[in-house]
């Protein structure tokens, strides 16, 4: 055991827990004051929720004994006999608590397609189906060293595919099948809190060096590259976006800059730890404008993803994937053994991008499917919207009997 490595894995697993009660501001934010309370809660509701599917199967599922690539085993039920294991450098329950963190910000993520609309009871047995239903066995497809994609040579550094293109495939079924928000798009709402929602910005930021730099194998020379290409990846997507908002609507705002960090967070996540300085910069430029293109759309075509969730995380995971497929390079470090990440288009393996296409569209193929199935059940048993009646009150009095601004 490295205690270095295990402090910056154990410090990163906490940045990334913080993120998820900032996802809770950056979406609390842009909602109407009358459903703040619905959405922060949706996002920190997932974080019990998860936690209890992640070490009771959850983890052994997604890490355990590998059954033709496609799924792990029930080694690791309930966590037993892990407390004494090593993952690498790191105990392994240091390890089981990192991923924890990811598999429980991913669901909180799709609940920006729905926002101010879907029935609570339906949100709490959405979460729990989708995280074994979807996100365990894709995370084992992706990450575990015997999936199927991991050993074709997929590369996700820290969760484009599994996290981002996941969640964003998944909030697009939402948003079309839990449907409109009354009177949109003749009405649409604005944000109540603008302030609120960029102080998420913000921490989600500062999170997202623990999301990217804790996933390196090690805290050395991959973390540290990973940390430098976040950052980069996160104000080549502010920038990306300013520059083409300004240009299509003659005022860059508050919200488009905070949007396009996150844009160019999502696009940089898959590529962190296998591109340079230059490359993560672009992949932030280039994934923010694509993540702005692709939220006008929904204004175009009529769907309501409340929050940008399929236009930032769905299209710009989707986006990062593909231009860590061209920006991709293989590096031995030194003092390291083994070289890390591949060859990409712009190094003359046009191969990887083509790996790079396939896992993304299995992925996404995946995601609808099973986020189509989910809904539909609990439509017929639960239900999923709220009725037009406690729309229009809103859902913090509706679903929780409560205000999130008193008087």
């Amino acid at each position: 055991m490295n205690a270095g490595d295990t402090a910056w894995l154990l410090v990163s697993a906490a940045l990334v827990l913080l993120m998820t009660p900032a996802l809770a501001l950056f979406y609390g934010g842009m909602v109407r004051k009358k459903n703040v309370l619905s959405t922060i809660m949706h996002s920190l509701t997932a974080i019990p929720l998860v936690t209890v599917v992640w070490v009771t199967f959850g983890y052994s599922l997604a890490f355990g004994k590998s059954h033709h690539g496609l799924i792990g085993g029930f080694e690791y039920l309930g966590l037993r006999g892990l407390d004494m294991q090593l993952h690498g450098t790191t105990p392994t329950l240091a390890f089981v608590a990192f991923e924890m963190m990811f598999a429980v910000i991913t669901p909180a993520l799709i609940s920006g397609a729905f926002a101010e609309r879907m029935k609570f009871s339906a949100y709490v047995a959405f979460v729990l189906a989708w995280s074994i239903l979807v996100y365990v066995p894709v995370a084992h497809w992706v990450w575990a060293e015997e999936g199927w994609l991991c050993k074709l040579g997929a590369l996700d550094f820290a969760g484009g595919t599994v996290v981002h293109l996941t969640a964003g495939a998944s909030a697009l079924v939402c948003a079309l099948m839990v449907g409109k928000r009354l009177k949109y798009p003749q009405e649409r709402p604005l944000p109540h809190n603008l302030t609120m929602t960029l102080t998420g910005a913000g921490i989600l930021w500062f999170g997202w060096f623990g999301f990217n730099a804790g996933s390196a194998p090690s805290s050395g020379w991959v973390s540290a590259l990973a940390f430098v290409t976040t950052h980069l990846g996160a104000a080549g997507g502010a920038v990306g976006w300013v520059v083409v908002e300004w240009k299509h609507r003659g005022k860059p705002t508050a919200l488009g800059i905070a949007s396009g960090l996150v844009g160019g967070l999502v696009a940089i996540t898959p590529a962190a730890g296998y591109v340079g300085p230059m490359g993560a910069f672009a992949i932030g430029f280039i994934g923010s404008i694509v993540c702005y293109v692709a939220v006008q759309a929904k204004y175009k075509y009529g769907y309501d993803d409340s929050l940008d969730a399929f236009g930032v995380h769905g299209v710009g995971g989707l986006t990062g994937a593909l231009l860590t497929g061209v920006f991709s390079v293989k590096r031995t470090f030194p003092g390291v053994t083994d070289p890390i990440g591949a060859e990409g288009l712009l190094a003359g393996n046009p191969k990887q991008l083509g790996i790079q296409v396939l896992a993304c569209a299995v992925s996404a193929v995946y995601a609808v499917g099973l986020t189509w199935i989910i809904l539909k059940v609990i439509d017929k048993t639960l239900g999923l919207r709220v009725t037009i009646t406690d729309e229009r009150e809103g859902l913090d009095t509706t679903q929780h009997g409560e205000e999130g601004y008193a008087g």
